[in-house]
């Protein structure tokens, strides 16, 4: 790769918010970003408003040519890749596969920025299944794309501690930013001929699903600290939640607790929201939102709903 010109023609792919700071550093290092392709705009609200994509809004505010194909195997969208005839093309939480033709068409291959140490956690949710899992390191890494789920060749990684009380919407902005850094350092060094290809050790892979709500639901038999990673994990969407007095509660942030002792799903409000959990532990609500209700610290809903001594959390 020795002798290419450290300012390169990409075609960006990306959707969500993980990926706008890898687009805008990919600017500020000069690149031309000659397109963005990104997915279709999405129903959201009561009203189902089509909603477009972070990445859309982005791009045009920083008036770049926007794509948006329901899907990528149309030979329609081949000549228009073709047509852009990118140097590169860089993907970044863009939420689909990109077939073989697309794959080879750059020179310079495809680079993907993944939210995780591969090969640990391929797949959509790799921030959230961390946390759940209880992971106490994290990182990012760039790879060259090939036709599997994230099991290209590894360009860079780079690692970071999981905070203690970190939430999945916490360390997905500062991953965010990592891998935004750690592309632009994967480009300078493809544009001087001194980045190295590993191949994965596929042996250690391990899956990362996408998150929907069947996960939400708490077992208070669980050990205090598992169900913490859950709802840190799940923090702020889907969000943990239980039951309290029939209605939904769901729980944005908590933290073990000691020398509370009672049945599973007990609640204790002597010192806080404590809820009683498997293994003769406890877990403190900090941060809640009550059906209906809007997110609030615990201390300020049990000001508007006490709990009676013996309430058992389903």
């Amino acid at each position: 790769m020795k002798g290419v010109v450290v300012k390169i023609r990409v075609v960006f792919m990306g959707t969500p918010e993980f990926a706008r700071p890898s687009l805008l550093k990919l600017i500020e290092d000069g690149h031309n970003v000659v397109a963005v392709f990104t997915q279709p705009d999405k129903p959201k609200g009561r009203g189902y408003t089509l909603c477009p994509p972070p990445i859309k809004e982005l791009a045009q505010r920083l008036s770049i040519e926007v794509y948006q194909p329901k899907t990528l195997r149309d030979d329609n969208v081949l000549e228009t890749l073709q047509a852009l005839a990118p140097d590169l093309i860089v993907v970044v939480a863009y939420g689909k596969l990109l077939p073989l033709k697309i794959l080879t068409l750059p020179p310079f291959g495809c680079i993907n920025v993944h939210a995780s140490l591969l090969p640990k956690y391929r797949g959509a949710a790799p921030i959230q299944w961390a946390i759940i899992n209880g992971e106490k390191v994290t990182g990012v890494t760039t790879m060259m794309m090939d036709i599997g789920l994230d099991t290209g060749d590894i360009l860079l990684k780079k690692e970071t501690p999981i905070g203690e009380d970190e939430t999945a919407g916490e360390l997905h902005d500062r991953l965010a930013v990592m891998g935004a850094e750690l592309l632009s350092e994967t480009l300078k060094r493809m544009a001087e001929g001194t980045l190295e290809r590993v191949e994965q050790r596929h042996a250690f892979a391990t899956y990362a699903p996408m998150i929907d709500k069947t996960l939400r639901d708490i077992n208070w038999s669980q050990p205090a600290e598992q169900i913490n990673n859950l709802i840190r994990g799940l923090s702020p969407y889907p969000t943990a939640a239980t039951t309290l007095k029939g209605k939904l509660l769901k729980i944005y942030r908590a933290r073990p607790v000691s020398g509370v002792v009672g049945l599973v799903g007990e609640v204790n409000t002597e010192n806080g929201f404590v809820v009683c959990c498997g293994d003769n532990t406890a877990l403190e609500f900090l941060e809640v939102q009550y059906e209906g209700g809007r997110r609030m610290s615990a201390e300020e809903f049990l000001r508007g709903h006490p709990i009676e001594y013996g309430t058992v959390l389903e």
